[in-house]
């Protein structure tokens, strides 16, 4: 049986909790704590790049040489190492002293007897090649007029060896020429055009192109040249081209000339025009002199 104390204390307590449930009771209930949202992952934002688009880039464009509008010049010259002294002209293209790195195939034109280095000046050839090459219809050439004055003087009988041994050598050393064969040309008219013959096929090792124009065979080469033609390597025979008109008096050693070329197989082109032996008829064919000149070198030089 418990006693009294205890069933006091029991009371005491069964009291005490009651209140505390029923303060419980009457409390409010806590709302609940909502959940949180997460925060949406988002990329990092991408720089902005702003593109400029570069200036198009363009090829400059080079400035033209004024002197293409020029004409060449004509020098004179003086080779004084030679017996007598070697005189002569030579025409210089446009742009010859702008262009010091170029290079230029180089023609020898002899005149004929009784005249002087100038006279394929005055007939013509220095204003055709300049309006040539001002038109653009042909490559830039050197053109050397070499002088034969001691034609019926002891001299003249060396003007061959001079020209070959000395006036090609110092022409090459002292002008921007292509010193090579293939670059290489001679022609001439009446005596000039008889020294073009013996010289071009005799040596053929300087020379790839001969113009005989009007020409006046020098004397005893007329029974030389099937030999000559012989003893020239077939790559090595060069172009020619040979004209003369009807009523030259020279007319039937060059056509005599012309049947050896055939007899020979070789190749070239013969002209038979109307005129005589003057400076008339050169003047009238100047220009297609120089055009067939030209013509041999019209590509480019390598």
């Amino acid at each position: 049986m418990l006693g009294m104390k205890t069933r006091q204390a029991i009371t005491q307590t069964t009291i005490l909790l009651s209140l505390l449930f029923g303060l419980s009771a009457c409390s409010p209930a806590e709302p609940p704590r909502p959940t949180p949202t997460p925060f949406p992952a988002t990329a990092a934002p991408e720089p902005t790049v702003t593109f400029t688009p570069s200036p198009p880039t363009e090829t400059p464009t080079p400035t033209p040489l004024t002197c293409l509008t020029q004409p060449g010049r004509v020098e004179e010259g003086l080779l004084e190492t030679t017996n007598p002294p070697q005189a002569y002209f030579i025409y210089l293209p446009p742009c010859y002293d702008e262009e010091p790195e170029r290079r230029y195939p180089v023609l020898y034109l002899l005149h004929g007897q009784t005249y002087t280095a100038d006279q394929w000046i005055r007939l013509g050839a220095v204003d055709t090649l300049d309006a040539l090459l001002l038109n653009g219809e042909a490559q830039p050439f050197i053109i050397v007029f070499p002088d034969d004055r001691y034609w019926n003087l002891p001299p003249g009988a060396g003007f061959g060896q001079r020209l070959v041994d000395a006036l090609i050598p110092y022409i090459d050393s002292t002008y921007r020429t292509l010193p090579d064969r293939t670059h290489r040309a001679i022609g001439g008219l009446s005596r000039g055009g008889g020294w073009a013959l013996r010289l071009g096929f005799t040596r053929w090792d300087l020379f790839s192109v001969i113009g005989l124009h009007s020409p006046a065979v020098l004397q005893g080469d007329a029974s030389q040249i099937a030999k000559w033609i012989a003893a020239i390597p077939p790559d090595y025979r060069p172009s020619v081209f040979m004209d003369i008109g009807d009523k030259d008096q020279e007319w039937r050693m060059a056509v005599a000339l012309e049947a050896q070329f055939n007899e020979n197989e070789l190749v070239h082109e013969w002209r038979l025009y109307n005129g005589a032996h003057t400076e008339e008829y050169w003047s009238a064919h100047v220009e297609e002199y120089l055009r067939w000149y030209a013509g041999q070198w019209n590509a480019p030089p390598p």
